[in-house]
């Protein structure tokens, strides 16, 4: 008897059929992080088509959407991007790493660490001379996290809204190019 071999946990680049299972869990982590209400109105058809066109036609093509796997299970994803003010490609840029998720049942495994790992190798490989991500100041986990991967603080700072009032984000950054 054979049966298929997997990995015990793996980041691969995501595929068309990932778009579903990470909107999903986005929502599942959007809830757990602002709370039900601030998802009411999203439109979840919506996020998958969004999801779905940044893995299969992103506007850049230095963009890459990745998944954290666990066996056959889709435990997390990342998301990384030339930041607004990057310059064309063949130029040096920075990376914004604009989506970082693990399962809540998934976290302390490592996931988060490949993802991020694996985000930068790729963003270094096309040219990237720094990641960078925003993280909501309250976040004392994720801050912990990205400053243990070596981001710091870049001095900015912003206020969303969200139901219930606004939220601050903090920007961290980190060099990864060579030069730098």
């Amino acid at each position: 008897m054979t049966s298929e071999l997997y990995a015990d946990v793996s980041v691969r680049p995501a595929v068309a059929a990932d778009a579903s299972p990470i909107a999903r869990l986005q929502r599942e982590i959007w809830v757990e992080s602002l709370g039900e209400a601030a998802v009411l109105d999203v439109d979840e058809a919506a996020v998958q088509s969004s999801w779905l066109a940044s893995i299969t036609s992103p506007a850049d093509p230095r963009s890459r959407v990745l998944v954290a796997m666990a066996g056959p299970r889709l435990v997390g994803f990342a998301a990384g991007t030339p930041s607004n003010n990057s310059p064309v490609d063949g130029e040096p840029w920075a990376c914004e790493l604009v989506a970082l998720e693990v399962a809540q049942a998934e976290r302390r495994q490592g996931h988060g660490s490949r993802l991020l790992a694996a985000v930068v190798d790729l963003a270094r490989e096309r040219g990237a001379h720094h990641v960078a991500t925003w993280s909501f100041e309250a976040d004392e986990i994720r801050l912990a996290f990205l400053r243990g991967a070596g981001l710091e603080e870049a001095g900015l700072r912003r206020r969303l809204p969200m139901p219930g009032g606004e939220r601050e984000e903090i920007l961290l950054s980190g060099a990864i190019g060579e030069r730098y």
